[in-house]
């Protein structure tokens, strides 16, 4: 099994991700670097996820890979897994960069599978009812960029801090 998967997430002060399936703000550069960074890609998101997306399709320009309990769920365009032995066989055969894009139950099933975290942090605090595992808490991963704060167009002050597994917890 692959593990080198690539983590990406916003997140507040609190880890907190989102609230009522939405996220908790939307910063317009995040997005804008979201889009860089995973176009061309694959990216592995819940149902729940997949459905706040645009029409509730799957993301352009990307392999979605939906990974769902609902042994029912059906999404034009996206491929539909049901365990994380299947989205492995899934991944297999494409030779791109996997990027674990949420929500919360898809973060914790898959953390243990990533290598690298790119964490947008937000400098605020939001009523949130996902979270994030707080990373700077866990000692297999260390957190080796911090990006200067910076002010979105759209008032929100945040970051881009990255996190590296270390082996054994080293």
């Amino acid at each position: 099994m692959r593990d080198d998967l690539i983590l990406i997430a916003s997140a507040d002060r609190n880890w907190g991700l989102g609230k009522d399936n939405n996220l908790l703000i939307r910063i317009p550069e995040d997005l804008k670097r979201f889009a860089e960074l995973t176009r061309g890609n694959v990216i592995i998101v819940g149902r729940k996820t997949l459905e706040t997306f645009k029409d509730k399709k799957p993301l352009p320009e990307r392999i979605n890979i939906v990974l769902t309990r609902d042994k029912n769920y059906t999404c034009e365009g996206a491929v539909i897994v049901h365990s994380i032995e299947e989205m492995f066989n899934a991944i297999k055969g494409f030779d791109k960069k996997v990027y674990v894009c949420g929500g919360e139950t898809i973060y914790k099933q898959l953390l243990p599978y990533c290598n690298l975290a790119l964490i947008t942090q937000i400098d605020g605090e939001y009523e949130a009812d996902t979270h994030l595992v707080n990373l700077d808490e866990k000692s297999d991963w260390k957190r080796t960029v911090t990006g200067e704060w910076q002010e979105s167009h759209a008032g929100v002050w945040f970051r881009y801090v990255e996190y590296v597994k270390s082996d054994n917890g080293e």
